[in-house]
Parts: structure tokens; C-alpha cells; sequence
């Protein structure tokens, strides 16, 4: 299987307009946003909807969209500060934390030490079969 790619500007747009109806973090929980996945394939096969929502659902790549108030400031765990900040793209095991839809995008919570990467550009970035 190819290589997805990952619409950044479409996840950063969708994640701007659903904030104010989203749940907030508490305690060492970070609110990420799922990105969109192009329905195509570096090959230009077009992905038919499930294919789609399966990679999206299945998405190790997610924006941090908000930082639980407890998260990171245990320093014996995090003696370096945080892993993520809002705003950074994370890498994370597939189908981990809390998986949640809102007008059919999806978000994810997830605990502070689960983020196992930071990701600079995440575009083409998927997990492997």
C-alpha cells in the first residue's frame, strides 16, 4: 500500500471551526485532531470512502489542539519539559486514547506520555500494514 498523504491546511481549518464545541483536556489529557486523509494515493488511486475513514480512524499522525492542565508538569517524568504543545504534530501507537467524532471528524484524547514523536511536516506519514 502506498503512502497516504495528509491534507495539513484542511485539518488545521476543521480543528479552527468545531474548538468552541469540543471537550477540554483535564488532568494529564491532551485533545488532538485526527487529520483529513486525501482520497488518493501517491499512485493516484482514488480511495473509495471507508478506505478513507479507515486510515483516518487508524491515523498514527495527530494535531495537539489542547494540553490538559496536569499534563507535563510532573518533572521526575518530564525532567526536559513537555513532548507536545499545541499547535505540534504528534506521532502516536494507532487506535490509542479516547477516539471521539464531531460532524464526522475525529479527535482523540490521550494521555501526556503517549505521544511517542513530534513530527516537523506529516504529510505522507502513515502507519504500516
Amino acid at each position: 500500500m502506498s503512502v497516504m498523504q495528509i491534507d495539513k491546511q484542511a485539518t488545521q481549518d476543521t480543528a479552527e471551526d468545531l474548538a468552541s464545541r469540543l471537550p477540554k483536556p483535564v488532568g494529564y489529557q491532551i485533545l488532538g485532531i485526527k487529520p483529513k486523509i486525501e482520497g488518493k494515493t501517491e499512485s493516484g488511486i482514488v480511495m473509495t470512502e471507508t478506505s478513507i475513514h479507515k486510515e483516518e480512524a487508524g491515523s498514527v499522525v495527530v494535531m495537539v489542539l489542547e494540553v490538559g492542565d496536569m499534563a507535563y508538569q510532573d518533572t521526575t517524568r518530564f525532567p526536559n519539559g513537555p513532548w507536545a504543545k499545541e499547535g505540534d504534530f504528534v506521532l502516536l501507537g494507532a487506535y490509542r486514547g479516547v477516539r471521539l467524532s464531531v460532524d464526522g471528524q475525529e479527535f482523540v484524547l490521550f494521555a501526556d506520555d503517549q505521544v511517542l514523536a513530534t513530527v516537523d511536516d506529516p504529510r505522507g506519514i502513515s502507519r504500516a500494514y
